[in-house]
């Protein structure tokens, strides 16, 4: 009876986190012709995202430590009524500065989400059976990542902000169930001494023992920031890609990589274990980053979009399963810091992004694959010398 629970319990975080990181996406295909409306362009939505991003790394290590001590339930719904109203807030926007607020208070709602679910699911979840858990969550982020763009670019058709009031509604609709079916499960850590500041806690994470994946979490995340910002921005002035070309070529690949980190990431994993799958999927999300521009015609672009966003889905539930099998009983503090340095890479990764595809359009996607590669020899280099039994099947 308490597997049906948790079971139930885990759809649940999954629809969240697929809440979640759908709004995140919603805005990338609309945004070149919202954007025109306020007369801005490429540079401001680098700093749009990277504005969502700092609010992240700012306020995730907080709600990943205070999900800790007072339970995950009231952090989670917290956050969905602040990142649903956001949403909503961003569509009402008529100026720019609004653009930016929404922005910042979306990541803030965000930030009180994704580190108390990745928590909750090691709650719920046995160390064996971990990893399916992680790729479980794995799959609805990524699901959501790719389904966001894509329901923006076809609504985007009919309203510019429509796809905003529909993902605000939705958002707090999450917050509605999540307050009804969701357990509160009880805080069963010892150590109450007082929370520690940002820079302490992130002090802190030097030392721990997969502070090595947290450095892959940062720049993976940063490489891949900078191919999910300008895409569409791209596919726009080199192929005059409308909306729903840009939304398909998201939604395919989001699509092939959920169905495939579905059914498939938990058997890599006990083949091949997590780091094999981190190795393999950074080379490959390296490759088909640069081949992007110089390529053209729309399949194949399809094509090689849709291995970037295979590669990428497999490489983030690896991380999270190694990160929260190390942790022991913090939880929390460990998805907090996985989610503080992925926003720093989101943060980073989109200005820089922003500012480099105005001077060449291209010149994001060079910087991206050597990030992706820098990552993919870190992380061998670090396995191969500390930690060699990772590079087995677990």
């Amino acid at each position: 009876m308490e597997q049906k629970s948790n079971k139930i319990v885990l759809y649940l975080l999954m629809f969240n986190m697929f809440i979640t990181m759908g709004g995140i996406g919603i805005i990338i295909p609309v945004m070149p012709a919202y954007l025109h409306l306020f007369g801005v362009g490429g540079q401001v939505l680098g700093f749009l995202i990277a504005g969502f991003a700092l609010a992240q790394f700012l306020l995730s290590p907080v709600a990943g430590d205070l999900s800790d001590r007072h339970g995950r339930k009231i952090f989670i719904i917290s956050g969905l009524i602040v990142y649903g109203f956001s949403q909503l807030l961003f569509g009402f926007a008529s100026e720019v500065w609004v653009l930016f607020l929404a922005r910042f208070l979306c990541g803030a709602g965000a930030a009180f989400i994704m580190p108390p679910i990745m928590a909750f699911v090691a709650d719920i979840t046995t160390f064996e059976e971990r990893g399916k858990g992680m790729g479980m969550i794995g799959a609805s982020m990524s699901l959501g990542f790719m389904i966001g763009p894509g329901v923006g670019g076809f609504l985007g058709n009919i309203n510019l902000t429509f796809p905003f009031y529909l993902a605000g509604t939705v958002a707090i609709a999450a917050a509605i169930l999540s307050a009804i079916y969701l357990p509160n499960i009880k805080n069963t850590v010892t150590n109450k001494a007082p929370r520690e500041n940002l820079v302490k806690q992130l002090t802190r994470s030097l030392k721990t023992s997969y502070f090595v994946f947290l450095l892959v979490v940062f720049t993976f995340s940063f490489g891949i920031a900078n191919f999910q910002t300008t895409l569409s921005l791209y596919l726009d002035k080199e192929f005059s890609y409308t909306p729903t070309d840009i939304a398909i070529i998201l939604t395919v690949g989001g699509f092939a990589g959920v169905i495939l980190q579905m059914y498939v990431i938990n058997i890599l994993f006990k083949r091949f274990g997590e780091m094999k799958v981190i190795l393999i999927n950074l080379l490959l999300a390296a490759i088909t980053m640069l081949l992007i521009i110089f390529v053209n015609g729309f399949f194949v672009i399809l094509i090689v979009a849709t291995l970037f966003s295979i590669a990428t889905t497999f490489i983030r539930p690896a991380v999270n399963t190694l990160i929260s099998k190390m942790a022991g009983d913090e939880q929390g503090f460990a998805a907090g810091m996985n989610n503080a340095y992925m926003s720093l890479g989101n943060m980073f990764g989109p200005a820089l992004a922003g500012i480099l595809f105005e001077w060449n359009s291209e010149a994001p996607y060079y910087l991206g694959s050597v990030i992706l590669v820098g990552c993919f020899i870190l992380a061998f280099i670090w396995t191969s010398k500390k930690v060699p039994h990772l590079m087995k099947a677990s």
